[in-house]
């Protein structure tokens, strides 16, 4: 399957992935442990249902990073973004472009394939979700060229939240 890779939104409509893609494709940037944890998701194909605009590129962008990694990607377009978020528990400050679920965790934003399985390997049962909140440059669908530091923050539904990962070797 070709990627195509947007910089930022730009008004393009979704397309729909096919069930069951399992190319696997793991990064040299991903942790040693993360890698274990893709190779182990490609038997297990996790499904995530990814709430996205219909307009917005950078959000189909990483939903095709989490297909390429081994995600069984399911697409909802809504206009009605900030309804999923507070249904799901996103508060403003951990809010980005989009929201997916699985297997009852909230994904908010452009948090990398490796970092999810990583979590999904050992839940916290005090979080609610992972995010990168905004659009930070150089996340999985935010490839433009530049490369900005970023976290992924762990949070909970009282607003507690705790650095997950950092990204900062480039």
């Amino acid at each position: 399957m070709k990627t195509k890779t947007f910089a930022l939104c730009t008004g393009l409509a979704a397309t729909v992935f096919a069930a069951g893609f399992t190319t696997l494709a793991i990064s040299a940037n991903e942790p040693v442990e993360s890698q274990a944890a893709l190779a182990s998701l490609q038997q297990t194909e996790k499904a995530i249902t990814i709430y996205k605009s219909p307009n917005c590129g950078c959000c189909q962008s990483w939903a095709e990073h989490l297909a390429a990694n081994g995600f069984d990607t399911r697409i909802v377009e809504t206009d009605n973004l900030n309804a999923v978020k507070q249904e799901h528990g996103v508060t403003r400050d951990m809010a980005s472009c989009h929201t997916a679920l699985i297997d009852g965790l909230v994904i908010e934003g452009h948090v990398p394939a490796g970092d999810i399985l990583a979590y999904l390997e050992s839940p916290q049962p005090d979080t609610t979700g992972l995010s990168v909140p905004g659009m930070p440059h150089g996340t999985p669908g935010m490839e433009t060229g530049r490369k900005d530091d970023y976290q992924v923050i762990a949070f909970n539904a009282n607003g507690q939240q705790r650095v997950f990962r950092e990204h900062t070797d480039y």
